[in-house]
């Protein structure tokens, strides 16, 4: 029963979350949407910035789960695009809140998990020491993360998808560069 009603408290809070800003969304509102009391309501969340840093966490692992290698970074950021046009308002509504960095937290996740991922698949990973390897990653997650930012704070237009393939084009072959860079590198320190 209680795994019923805590979904049921995330499908009413997100039915809701895509209708009004989170500002106007109040506990009493959640449990009337789906039925319950109050103390149900706290018994499975402290609040409701608790209640969305589950759902995002979810969404996080549901498409961790989804994209278990990746072969391309556009395979992952196009995913969790997709995700994020699906629940446009609701994702518009947590980032226009004091709550935005919970948003931000599972941005940076997916961020780092579709980056760690590509390099793990495509690329063995011993072709680069792990403090180089670390830099890519760190220098990678980073530009998608900006990217994704710049995106939501311009209002998350529809066209996202395109231009992120059109920018994920201009910059193919990035990481063999780095890569080919990271091994001149340590022969010329060998030497």
């Amino acid at each position: 029963m209680p795994n019923f009603t805590k979904r049921a408290i995330k499908e009413s809070f997100w039915k809701l979350l895509n209708e009004q800003p989170l500002t106007q969304i109040s506990v009493r509102e959640i449990v009337e949407e789906c039925g319950i009391n109050r103390n149900s309501f706290y018994y499975h969340f402290q609040d409701i910035p608790s209640l969305i840093e589950e759902i995002v966490m979810d969404a996080a692992n549901a498409l961790i789960q989804q994209h278990p290698s990746i072969t391309s970074i556009d395979e992952g950021v196009e995913a969790a695009f997709r995700f994020t046009l699906d629940n446009k308002k609701a994702i518009l509504h947590i980032c226009n809140s004091v709550n935005r960095n919970i948003y931000e937290q599972y941005l940076m996740r997916i961020c780092e998990y579709v980056v760690t991922t590509y390099f793990d698949t495509v690329f063995e990973k011993d072709i680069v020491s792990k403090s180089n390897r670390d830099i890519m990653i760190l220098f990678t997650k980073c530009e998608l993360f900006g990217l994704s930012i710049d995106w939501i704070n311009t209002g998350m237009q529809d066209d996202a998808i395109e231009k992120l393939k059109r920018l994920l084009l201009l910059c193919n072959g990035l990481s063999s560069e780095m890569i080919k860079r990271c091994k001149e590198n340590s022969e010329h320190n060998e030497t």
